[in-house]
C-alpha cells in the first residue's frame, strides 16, 4: 500500500571556539532580502554516520514494522512510548522538543528519503550528500557554498555571512567563498590580530564565551612556549555527544541571531553509526537524538525573534537496514528521514509516499526504499527561503539534477 502523507564588512572573518567546538565565521557574498521584508536564515545539520530513520520516526501504523525492526522498534505503548505525530508515524520519545514544534506547525518530517547514492560507503555517501553532486569524487566545493555564491545582490541588501561548526569546515559549506578555520590545537596566539578581533566580538556579544576562548588561547600559547605541544582542550562533550550538540547550537545561535551575524550555517555532528547496541526508545541512539533535540531547543531560544524566519534541515548520508543485526544494531542502508524545524517551516506534517516494509517492498530486500530525493528537499528550502531559481538549483547548486524538482511549500 502506498500511503501519501502531507507531503558589515565582507572581508571580516573570525574563528570562534566554545567548549572545544570550532566556529568558523566567514562572510559570504551579499544577497537580497525577500520582497516581503523577511530576514531568512538557513541552518544545515549533517549527521555523520547514517541515521536509522525507522527508530527516529517509526511507522507504527505499518503492520510489518514491529516484527522487522525487532527490539528497537518504537511503540505507542509501554514505559517509553513513542510520541504520536499522526495516525501512522510516531517520534522517538527522546525528542519532546521536536514533538512540541511539530504540534505547533514548526517542524516536519520527510520520510523514506535518500540522495541519489546507492552504495553504502560513509565516505562516498557523505561526499555526495555535502557536495551536492550525483556521485562521489567531488570534494572541492559544497552545495551550500555554491548556493551562497548564486544569491543576487540588490537594493535591499543585508550584510550576510556563513558559519561552519565542527572540528573542520564541513564540505557542504566549502568553496570559493572564504572559510577560515583552525583545529583546536592550532588556535591563533593571543597576540594575533585575528584573535584580538574575535575576542573583541565576543566581549561585546557574549562575555562568558569570550572568557572560554581566552582560556583556550592562553593554554595554546603555553603549549607553544614550552615547545612540547599539547592535546586539544577537551570540551564538555564532543560533537558526537548530547552535551556537545547542545553547546554547538547555543554558540551558533548567538551569532546567527545578531543583526550583523551570519544568515547561513552548517554544523556537523558525528557518531551516528549504530552497528552495535543501537537501542530504540532508550539507549545510544536515543541519547544522540536527545542531543539533537537539545540543539533544536537552543536554536529556538537563542535565535529569539529571528526564529520566525529560520529553517533548520537535518540530513544524513543514508539510512540503516530495516531489520536489526545480530548485535542489536543496524547496518548501512538507504532510505531515512530528513527533519525540518524552525519558525519558517510549514510544519505539522510527515511528508512521505510510504513504500511499505514487506520483503518485496524493501530496497534490495533489506532497506527502507527511498521515494523522495534529499536534493528535492534542499532545493525547496533554498527556493522558498532565498528565491533561487529552479535553473540555478538544477545546474549550479546541484549539478546535473534538473530532473529533480524542488519540493514546494516547505516554508510558510
Amino acid at each position: 500500500m502506498s500511503l501519501l502523507c502531507e507531503v558589515p564588512n565582507p572581508s571580516r572573518r573570525a574563528v570562534l571556539m566554545t567548549g572545544g567546538a570550532l566556529f568558523a565565521w566567514a562572510y559570504m557574498p551579499r544577497f537580497a532580502r525577500a520582497a516581503d521584508n523577511r530576514d531568512p536564515r538557513l541552518i544545515v545539520i549533517v549527521l555523520r554516520g547514517a541515521l536509522d530513520g525507522l527508530s527516529a520516526v517509526g511507522p507504527v501504523g505499518d503492520p510489518d514494522y514491529a516484527g522487522l525492526h525487532g527490539d528497537i522498534a518504537l511503540s505507542l505503548a509501554g514505559p517509553h512510548a513513542a510520541l504520536p505525530l499522526d495516525g501512522f508515524f510516531a517520534l522517538n520519545p527522546a525528542m519532546p522538543v521536536f514533538a512540541r514544534l511539530f504540534r505547533s506547525n514548526q517542524a516536519a518530517v520527510v520520510h523514506a528519503a535518500a540522495t541519489g547514492y546507492r552504495e553504502r560507503s560513509h565516505f562516498d555517501g557523505q561526499d555526495v550528500l555535502e557536495s551536492g553532486f550525483a556521485g562521489p569524487g567531488h570534494v572541492a566545493t559544497g552545495w551550500l557554498n555554491r548556493a551562497l555564491e548564486s544569491l543576487p545582490a540588490g537594493d535591499r541588501v543585508a550584510t550576510l555571512g556563513g558559519l561552519a561548526v565542527g572540528p573542520s569546515t564541513p564540505l557542504v559549506i566549502r568553496g570559493a567563498a572564504p572559510v577560515l578555520g583552525w583545529a583546536p590545537q592550532s588556535l591563533p596566539a593571543p597576540g594575533d590580530g585575528l584573535a584580538a578581533r574575535v575576542l573583541d566580538l565576543y566581549r561585546h556579544r557574549d562575555p562568558v564565551l569570550a572568557v572560554a576562548l581566552q582560556k583556550g588561547l592562553d593554554a595554546d600559547k603555553m603549549a607553544l612556549d614550552d615547545r612540547m605541544g599539547a592535546k586539544a582542550m577537551k570540551p564538555k562533550g564532543g560533537l558526537d555527544s548530547a552535551a556537545g550538540m547542545r553547546q554547538a547550537a547555543q554558540g551558533a545561535a548567538r551569532l546567527i541571531a545578531a543583526d550583523d551575524g551570519p544568515r547561513v550555517a552548517a554544523l556537523a555532528f558525528d557518531g551516528w553509526d549504530t552497528h552495535v547496541n543501537e537501542g530504540g526508545a532508550t539507549g545510544r541512539l536515543a541519547t544522540l537524538l536527545g542531543g539533537l533535540d537539545g540543539a533544536f531547543e537552543e536554536f529556538e531560544k537563542g535565535l529569539g525573534e529571528r526564529w520566525k524566519d529560520t529553517a533548520i534541515v537535518v540530513i544524513t548520508e543514508f539510512g540503516r537496514t530495516a531489520q536489526i543485526n545480530g548485535t542489536v544494531g543496524t547496518d548501512h542502508g538507504t532510505g531515512t528521514v530528513v527533519l525540518l524545524a524552525g519558525g519558517a517551516i510549514k510544519g505539522g506534517r510527515v511528508i512521505a509516499d510510504w513504500p511499505g516494509l514487506k520483503p518485496a517492498q524493501l530496497y534490495e530486500q533489506r532497506d527502507l526504499a527511498p521515494t523522495s530525493d534529499v536534493r528535492a528537499v534542499l532545493k525547496g528550502l533554498l527556493a522558498d527561503q532565498f528565491g533561487l531559481s529552479t535553473a540555478i538549483l538544477g545546474d549550479k547548486v546541484f549539478p546535473d539534477s534538473a530532473a529533480i524538482k524542488p519540493m514546494r511549500n516547505l516554508v510558510v
